[in-house]
């Protein structure tokens, strides 16, 4: 597996901005880890309405540095370990159809791109929606997974972890801490 590339804003990029669609097999969080690992950094503009940028809005279409369209590095983004530092959602307009990215809120510059599903996509791929929080001997936060017991600091690494990783989970829909 290649070191993970944190994709940021070099300019404000505005709620509802839509990015992709995305290439190739969608597998969204199966590499994701509890730590954020250090990795390089790809920066992404948009345009401002001062072309001061090597890259901008061209067309409608958000492109990085180099002028590579978002087809080149959408891919690259990483996932989100909780909604807190979830800037983009992963959206599909229908089951099965092509799936892009949505800017969730203003994304300021020098912000990290990071993205998790939707709720509708989730359900879609079987994904995990929810993840109720337990609470370690000092205190904090922590996530089991109820198929093997392992455990997470964040929700969506637990999701990720049940849905491509957890050898218990034979496929079996995500059991909630009620059950």
């Amino acid at each position: 597996r290649a070191p993970a590339i944190s994709v940021s804003a070099e300019s404000c990029i505005p709620a509802g901005l839509r990015l992709g669609p995305v290439p190739g097999t969608f597998k969204l969080g199966k590499y994701l880890s509890d730590r954020k690992e250090p990795g390089p950094k790809k920066k992404v503009f948009s345009y401002t309405g001062t072309p001061v940028f090597q890259v901008r809005m061209v067309r409608g279409e958000l492109v990085d540095e180099a002028g590579s369209s978002a087809l080149e590095w959408i891919g690259l983004i990483r996932a989100a370990r909780n909604s807190q530092e979830q800037t983009l959602e992963a959206v599909a307009d229908l089951p099965g159809g092509q799936i892009f990215y949505r800017a969730l809120r203003d994304v300021q510059p020098g912000e990290e791109l990071t993205v998790w599903y939707s709720n509708p996509l989730a359900q879609w791929f079987d994904i995990p929606v929810t993840a109720t929080p337990t609470h370690d001997e000092k205190g904090e936060e922590r996530y089991i997974c109820w198929y093997c017991w392992r455990t997470f600091k964040y929700p969506n690494s637990l999701k990720a972890h049940v849905h491509f990783h957890c050898a218990l989970s034979h496929g079996r829909p995500f059991l909630h801490h009620d059950h």
